[in-house]
């Protein structure tokens, strides 16, 4: 199927296959955000937890198949016994209007994880994706400045735009406590997976499973990878497409950057009360 579109859900009257143990349930715990920060190692890392069950895919509900209903939201859920939480992502929700509000509605209590990164950093990552898919589009740098002479950064990008996360973070907050937000660093997702993993299983309200012994750092990609356990085969690591080498840029352009996020980036310090050590 197309890549990032949803598994269509089970058709009415299908035939039962073998009876499964568990049920299918609304996600408690929803990786909001953000692209290119770290969501999918953070999915990929919690699901070793036997008391976590995660849907692989991005459903994409909250932003672009609300319309199709909860029960088709659920139908896509992994099952789960009652002692485990079901755990989705979907990092484009961190940015989406409407989603704050539509999570709120499933259930108030839903407990929401932001993986953030410099954003300076993650602009590029993001850029570098996109050049790989689409070989012809604009440099970072014509893409980045409305006018360079000026600084003047354009923040209709995406790129940019989902970097200022101290105003996307405000919507989050008219709906959920901070208390219900939990912020992994995507930098020390790479340099100590095992302490960030710590805090989402401490947040999660569940034990920690997940430990040092489950990462192996993999040097040919820059990243750590899960160490087989004693029931699979080969060692867990993350797609080609993560890991790439990023686009060289000019140090100046990077310099504008850093300068156009600061005051955003003190802010949303400020806001959660953790220095992200960005600047």
């Amino acid at each position: 199927r197309p890549c990032g579109r949803p598994p269509p859900a089970p058709p009415a009257g299908s035939a039962p296959g073998p009876a499964r143990p568990g049920t299918k349930r609304l996600p408690r715990a929803i990786v909001v955000g953000v692209k290119k920060g770290g969501t999918r190692a953070v999915l990929e890392f919690i699901r070793v937890h036997p008391e976590v069950r995660a849907l692989g895919t991005e459903p994409h509900f909250f932003d672009r198949n609300y319309h199709r209903g909860l029960e088709w939201y659920r139908s896509l859920m992994p099952r789960t016994l009652d002692s485990q939480i079901t755990v989705e992502k979907t990092p484009s929700y961190f940015v989406t209007k409407e989603a704050p509000r539509r999570i709120f509605n499933m259930s108030r209590d839903t407990k929401l994880i932001v993986v953030v990164r410099n954003p300076v950093t993650r602009a590029i990552s993001d850029y570098t994706q996109t050049l790989s898919k689409k070989p012809d589009i604009p440099t970072f740098e014509g893409l980045t400045f409305r006018n360079r002479s000026l600084g003047l950064v354009d923040t209709s990008w995406n790129a940019i735009r989902i970097g200022m996360y101290a105003v996307h973070l405000e919507s989050w907050l008219q709906y959920f406590p901070l208390s219900q937000i939990h912020f992994v660093s995507g930098e020390k997702l790479i340099t100590d997976p095992a302490g960030e993993m710590g805090k989402v299983q401490d947040f999660l309200g569940i034990k920690r499973v997940i430990t040092d012994k489950h990462f192996y750092f993999n040097k040919t990609k820059g990243f750590p990878c899960l160490k087989k356990s004693e029931s699979s085969g080969l060692p867990r690591c993350l797609g080609k497409s993560k890991g790439r080498t990023h686009v060289q840029i000019d140090p100046e352009v990077i310099e504008q950057l850093r300068d156009f996020y600061r005051p955003y980036n003190i802010k949303f310090y400020e806001t959660v009360g953790q220095d992200f050590r960005w600047e």
